[in-house]
């Protein structure tokens, strides 16, 4: 099975850059999707209907801003929003699949640049998803996590550790949320097939042409 994860910063500006021919190209069995910053009334049908997929959606209240989509071709037997608590399920972040051989998050983590506030906001989020997902293992659920954690776990993980120690998506707070989510039984793919390998990211600031 080809699980593929791709946070494409705005899925109406991705789909006139080839989106739909990447799709047919990687041909995944299930694509999870986030940031799609739309909602279902905003996209043509070439985006709510690839052929050979169901596809769902979760778009926060907010025009414009995070959500995202699963589209699969197997059908699961139960999909959800959120994570069940009020604070957290206005931003469609979070859809669960059950397929009933295992469970399917896909999320979008909150990203905690704006200040100690969203931050805090932030570590709430990953506390209640951990608590769900413990559940969930708890009771012998195979659970896969797809998405954008919005954090860098370890050095290795990012260009700039030094740099970045005191930003949001390094913050000691923040990256000890990894190490919960490893305790919990949850892996690290990548790290597990590429244990040593740098200089391997899948994000750069726009903002501060990071990436230049």
């Amino acid at each position: 099975m080809r699980l593929i994860s791709w946070n494409v910063n705005g899925i109406r500006a991705v789909a006139k850059k080839g989106f739909l021919d990447t799709v047919k190209e990687l041909d995944p069995d299930i694509l999870c999707i986030q940031e799609t910053k739309a909602s279902v009334d905003q996209l043509d049908d070439s985006l709510l209907n690839i052929p050979g997929y169901k596809s769902y959606f979760s778009s926060a209240e907010r025009k414009g801003y995070s959500g995202t989509c699963v589209y699969t071709k197997r059908e699961p037997v139960s999909v959800s929003y959120g994570l069940g608590e009020d604070e957290f399920d206005h931003e469609g972040r979070t859809i669960e699949l059950d397929f009933g051989d295992f469970i399917l998050y896909n999320i979008y983590f909150p990203n905690g640049g704006r200040g100690p506030e969203v931050v805090e906001f932030k570590l709430r989020f990953y506390d209640c998803f951990l608590k769900k997902v413990k559940k969930q293992m708890d009771e012998g659920r195979m659970v896969l996590v797809c998405g954008d954690v919005n954090t860098a776990h370890k050095e290795i993980d990012l260009s700039n550790p030094k740099a970045n120690s005191k930003i949001s998506g390094f913050l000691p707070e923040e990256r000890v949320y990894m190490d919960h989510f490893a305790e919990t039984g949850l892996v690290d793919t990548f790290r597990m097939l590429y244990p040593d390998v740098t200089e391997k990211y899948t994000w750069w600031s726009y903002k501060t042409f990071a990436r230049d």
